[in-house]
């Protein structure tokens, strides 16, 4: 598989620079530090791998499959979770490879995977997500933004009638 993604170095011909939140990002996946609670990608990246759908995932998931490196992998999560949100198919065929993370301790990791989770709505991410928001509550981590909004999200989204109702018509 050919999948050409490279980064780009954004330059500004003008005098005066737009603010940090009103430019795109691009670049190494950076985590949220400091005061900065979100993840920045790089966007043309992001819209490689969203343009080319279904064909990019198996090398999605071979990433996934063996990257240890949190950012890649948090990255990687975030393409997916693009993907979903641009209607891309076939996701729900990758919860093998995905539940390898179902025990991370990155709050990064966990956010991602529950955004995902609660999209493709696999039956068995339900009880890894439940672990998931215990082993928090019993454990608080100490991040500048809480994954338990998430979890509870994917969590609350399995037991909601409305999707309940989706799956049964």
């Amino acid at each position: 598989m050919n999948l050409q993604v490279t980064s780009y170095n954004l330059r500004f011909n003008n005098r005066q620079q737009p603010s940090v939140l009103a430019q795109p990002y691009y670049g190494p996946c950076l985590l949220p530090s400091g005061s900065r609670n979100y993840t920045c990608v790089d966007e043309n990246k992001v819209d490689c791998f969203v343009k080319q759908g279904e064909s990019s995932l198996p090398y999605l998931a071979e990433i996934l499959k063996y990257s240890n490196n949190e950012a890649q992998i948090t990255e990687t999560l975030y393409i997916i979770n693009s993907m979903l949100d641009n209607g891309v198919g076939g996701i729900d065929k990758m919860y093998p490879v995905l539940s390898r993370f179902n025990n991370t301790e990155s709050a990064n990791i966990q956010t991602f995977l529950a955004g995902i989770y609660r999209k493709i709505q696999v039956p068995d991410a339900f009880g890894p997500l439940v672990k998931m928001l215990i082993k928090n509550s019993m454990k608080p981590q100490n991040t500048n933004f809480d994954p338990n909004e998430e979890i509870g999200g994917a969590i609350l989204s399995y037991l909601s009638e409305r999707f309940r109702n989706d799956k049964l018509s």
